[in-house]
């Protein structure tokens, strides 16, 4: 279960309580720690046990990364969750906190986004709810980078001067926006 708390200051913050992240020899719980650094929000969540995805879990995260323009949510691709948990292990910090930078978009801000800054894609994933832009608090987005993309999982995007990285589950592909011609050679 969780709850909408307020935090310091204005933001809320979703918090799972802690009989949930207690599990049994049996299962084996999935859980992400996540900040919204839009809205100010924090989500600790356990999203599936065993092979099993928690549907309720499921719709908390949907609204936790949902069009924070708009307010709109839209349903997310759960193997999206499996990939940050991952990343989050394969960086030293199962469990770790990341920071999403961007969740979904509407097509409208997707077009805003485009018309005002570089490196907007026209047909994002985002639009469906198959991607997302992060950081790690303590972590080198290169190092980010470079562990999304061993995990060999979806499309990976570096923006090092935005210090982010995106993620999605589309096919395995990566680009980097704006790169140094070195860290492009290295490829």
């Amino acid at each position: 279960m969780l709850f909408l708390t307020p935090s310091v200051g204005a933001s809320t913050e979703l918090r799972e309580v802690s009989s949930q992240r207690t599990s049994s020899p049996d299962s084996h719980d999935h859980l992400l720690l996540l900040y919204n650094t839009h809205t100010d929000e924090r989500i600790d969540i356990v999203y599936r046990r065993g092979d099993a995805y928690i549907p309720d879990a499921l719709a908390k995260l949907d609204f936790f990364l949902r069009d924070h323009r708009t307010g709109d949510v839209r349903h997310f691709d759960p193997r999206l969750y499996d990939i940050l948990s991952d990343l989050t292990k394969s960086v030293g910090r199962p469990g770790g906190e990341i920071y999403i930078v961007c969740g979904y978009r509407t097509s409208s801000t997707n077009e805003s986004l485009r018309a005002h800054t570089t490196g907007v894609a026209k047909n994002s994933l985002h639009l469906q709810a198959e991607a997302v832009d992060l950081r790690m608090p303590g972590i080198d987005t290169l190092k980010l980078r470079k562990a999304a993309l061993a995990l060999a999982r979806g499309g990976v995007g570096y923006y090092p001067h935005s210090d982010f990285i995106h993620l999605d589950v589309g096919r395995v592909r990566q680009w980097c926006f704006d790169c140094p011609a070195n860290l492009i050679a290295s490829d």
